[in-house]
């Protein structure tokens, strides 16, 4: 069943489609709708008038058109019908629009009825220009997700005319059908394009029609099946077998000045029997902040060292990657090893001689950023990738490195992240990876107490600030990262800091952000490190990796425009000591519904377990992991939390056909599935 391509619409369309992710018909058909317009009934302008403050549509002819400059430039049309009149008014409308409603135009309306101060009116409703006794559509109008440029008008017709062209034999058998109770495929999409006028729209709307839940059967058995065959073809590709737990892993687990915790030392020994293992590791290291998972991944590193290949660790910012370069190097350079650092600010003599020692294999283990990546980066042996923080990076970004091994031999990958993932997430959107979880953060933690205070209160923060510095505690300021612009989030944390300098004249309060050099952060964060800094004002920069345990005292700026992972993150910087912590989360009220939900969550647990679980409740798993930055193929119909009982049977449908895929027939339909549900894009489905 090939994927066609849209060959028919003219070029600016096709490549605005194709920034939609529609190039093929089959995408088109898959694009169905997120809600409907009922354009199957007119009411009289009476009527609506006399129900008003809802949709409705009415008909009539053009009595008055006439642009106002009164409060403002607009176009007011006059229609009416036998019953009475109605006022259509437009605020923004092209010159053309002006002729469309001529006087003696017969327009039938579609919008809210509004009772402004001229009366009854509708303000921008959708309209068209009709003859009159022009039909009627029989079926609810699509409303589909759209993009710049693209027209509803211009996807119907492009969804209508892909319809035409593909093929719509169903890719299940009938026998599979019946025994799951499931709608065919051709009717279950034409009802979702074109729903008629009796049909339910309140299960429509809910998505719990027949028609839908085929959608999201097909949709979930293809991911199922995608990942599920990843990981048998990973097991079918060679790998190092990193057998040797020797000399290194042994002096490194001496010269360490603590025990493993017994939650450390169970995840140690799953990645060391997968690392003797002839197929590549893909286990993803789940620990809630300050867990302990630099160490396990430090020990994985020792093995492939030990069994004569390289590791590579990658972070998404320096500052993290510089922690990591920092804690590990002091473990393992006193053991012998030579560990290398590459990083994009890097000078380009140090970055040539950074890959030098990588390419000749000198260095043992390399970390860094996106650096890794680049096309001249040519590793001697590598034989385990250890990606930190896997959700911030893309998946083609994972993927190149995973392909630097030699010798025609996957590495071993290790993906950590502190942002727990919730059983059921992991087990749909991670079912071709093996996951280890540490689940018990090491003694000697102290406990985080957060509050949540109004930014009408900052005095008094300010004095607690004070207080904490003056009792030798250092602390963490931190401002938000305002999305829409750079400039203002910085203006933000210099504006701070500046106010801090002034209201705490005997401390001294450093400053670190984004767009500072390399070098000039680092230098702060020493200072900090060292405690010659109290009080530390920085933007996100400091979300992950920095360990300072004299910190004992956090400030979120802000923290209403947090989402609930960061907060978790953020507040896992203090704590790291024996004193006492506490987290002042300032907000600005009024909070709307969402932020008072992350707060009281803040409040009531430091379980990043639990907050994980709470934040899938709030935000649904897309945006929980990130879709926009690691381009995985999310989920677009089915919802993880109502549809459980359809992830279940897509699961165990997907085990099945590929348990029998040995059968001609069963590859038919697995093959037929996987084309018409990700056409080419299974690929970033296995990273």
């Amino acid at each position: 069943m090939p994927a066609t391509k849209t060959t028919s619409a003219p070029k600016t369309i096709e490549s605005k489609l194709a920034r939609l992710g529609l190039r093929t018909d089959m995408d088109l058909v898959l694009h169905l709708p997120m809600r409907y317009e009922d354009e199957t009934k007119v009411v009289s302008i009476r009527d609506a008038c006399l129900r008003g403050l809802q949709t409705w549509q009415v008909e009539g002819v053009v009595v008055k058109n006439e642009i106002t400059y009164k409060p403002r430039r607009q176009l007011l049309v006059q229609i009416a019908d036998e019953s009475g009149e109605l006022q259509l008014r437009f605020m923004n409308y092209y010159g053309s629009q002006v002729k469309q409603m001529a006087e003696g135009v017969r327009i039938r309306a579609r919008g809210e009825l509004k009772h402004g101060f001229f009366g009854a009116e509708m303000v921008h409703p959708a309209y068209k220009v009709i003859n009159e006794g022009a039909p009627l559509p029989t079926a609810l109008t699509p409303v589909y997700p759209s993009g710049e440029g693209l027209s509803q008008t211009i996807l119907r017709r492009a969804v209508t005319d892909a319809m035409k062209r593909i093929d719509w034999r169903d890719t299940l058998p009938n026998a599979f059908l019946s025994r799951l109770q499931l709608w065919d495929f051709e009717p279950s999409v034409r009802l979702l394009h074109y729903p008629p006028a009796d049909v339910d729209e309140y299960a429509l709307t809910e998505r719990s029609h027949p028609a839908w839940t085929r959608m999201k059967f097909d949709e979930l058995l293809a991911q199922q099946l995608s990942l599920k065959r990843a990981q048998r073809a990973r097991r079918e590709k060679g790998a190092p077998q990193l057998r040797a737990v020797g000399a290194l892993s042994d002096a490194f687990l001496g010269a360490l000045p603590f025990a493993l915790t017994g939650a450390q030392q169970r995840v140690v020994k799953e990645i060391r029997a997968d690392l003797v293992e002839g197929f590549p590791m893909q286990r993803l290291l789940q620990g809630d902040v300050g867990s302990g998972k630099t160490v396990v991944s430090a020990l994985a590193a020792a093995q492939a060292i030990d069994s004569g290949y390289q590791a590579a660790l990658m972070a998404p910012t320096e500052i993290l990657a510089e922690q990591h370069f920092r804690k590990i190097a002091a473990w393992m350079e006193p053991l012998g090893v030579r560990v290398a650092w590459l990083t994009g600010s890097l000078k380009k003599k140090d970055k040539d001689a950074a890959k030098e020692v990588i390419e000749s294999g000198e260095a043992h283990l390399v970390i860094g950023t996106h650096a890794l990546i680049q096309d001249t980066v040519q590793f001697a042996k590598l034989g385990l990738v250890i990606v930190d923080e896997q959700h911030r990076f893309g998946v083609g970004q994972r993927l190149t490195l995973r392909n630097k091994g030699s010798d025609g031999l996957v590495p071993h990958q290790l993906m950590m992240s502190a942002t727990p993932i919730p059983r059921t997430l992991a087990m749909t959107y991670y079912a071709d990876l093996e996951v280890s979880v540490i689940d018990e953060l090491p003694p000697g933690r102290s406990p985080i107490v957060t509050r949540a205070i109004d930014q009408n209160r900052r005095d008094e923060v300010i004095e607690r600030v004070h207080a904490a510095a003056q009792e030798g505690r250092q602390v963490y300021w931190v401002c938000p990262l305002i999305e829409e612009s750079e400039v203002l989030q910085l203006q933000t944390a210099t504006e701070t800091f500046e106010t801090l300098a002034e209201a705490l004249p005997d401390l001294v309060v450093g400053l670190v952000h984004g767009r500072m050099k390399p070098l000039e952060k680092q230098a702060i964060m020493d200072a900090f490190t060292a405690g010659d800094v109290h009080v530390l004002v920085a933007t996100t920069v400091i979300e992950v990796g920095v360990d300072v345990p004299n910190a004992s005292l956090m400030v979120i700026e802000h923290a209403e425009r947090f989402g609930l992972s960061q907060l978790h993150q953020l507040r896992g910087r203090v704590g790291r000591g024996s004193a006492a912590s506490v987290c002042l989360l300032l907000y600005q009220s009024p909070l709307g519904q969402v932020a008072k939900q992350r707060l009281l969550t803040m409040r009531e647990t430091t379980d990043g377990f639990e907050i994980a679980r709470r934040d899938l409740e709030i935000r649904g798993p897309g945006e929980f992991l990130g879709a926009r930055q690691s381009g995985e193929a999310m989920l677009r119909f089915a919802d993880l939390e109502a549809d459980q009982w359809i992830v279940d049977k897509a699961r165990e449908v997907a085990q099945y056909l590929l348990d029998n895929s040995e059968r001609p027939e069963y590859m038919a339909i697995i093959d037929a599935h996987l084309t018409r549900w990700l056409g080419g894009r299974e690929e970033f489905l296995r990273v």
